[in-house]
């Protein structure tokens, strides 16, 4: 199980062009290229869904495990990421605070919150890191996005 996070926008046509090979990594979904997936695994040919390109109105996807819960929760941001609904929040822009402070919290104290790393290696501190500083700029660059969470 994984969170899903997207943001959209009303009438916007994003072009995305997917190579439809996906993996699962530290506890979560990345579609990677062909590219990675040859120097990953030379000579194999990966399982993919067809390739294709698509124009779309989300401006910004990110999936991670439910298994940094308790470090999003320790971090002051398990609400802005889990239950956005819960906090009010309905567009981007009223995440930028929580979302901001949250990340401060993380980068100040590393080797706390990599105690919350889980035992099962399904999730890093720095993968919930990386994905709080992609949330954080498209939140910025998207303020009027609309946010959706699947749990």
């Amino acid at each position: 199980m994984s969170l899903d996070i997207t943001l959209r926008m009303k009438g916007a046509q994003i072009v995305q062009e997917h190579s439809g090979i996906f993996v699962r990594k530290d506890g979560q979904t990345v579609e990677i290229s062909v590219e990675e997936w040859n120097e990953l695994h030379p000579g194999e040919t990966p399982a993919k869904l067809d390739s294709y390109t698509e124009e779309s109105d989300i401006v910004f996807d990110a999936n991670i495990t439910h298994n940094l819960r308790k470090m999003a929760e320790k971090a002051g941001i398990y609400q802005a990421l889990w239950r956005p609904e819960e906090i009010g929040a309905e567009t981007a822009d009223s995440l930028i605070l929580l979302l901001s402070g949250g990340l401060v919290n993380l980068i100040s104290n590393p080797e706390f919150f990599k105690t919350f790393n889980p035992e099962n290696g399904w999730g890093t501190y720095e993968q919930l890191v990386q994905l709080v500083k992609d949330y954080l700029k498209a939140c910025i660059d998207f303020p009027e996005a609309i946010i959706e969470v699947d749990r």
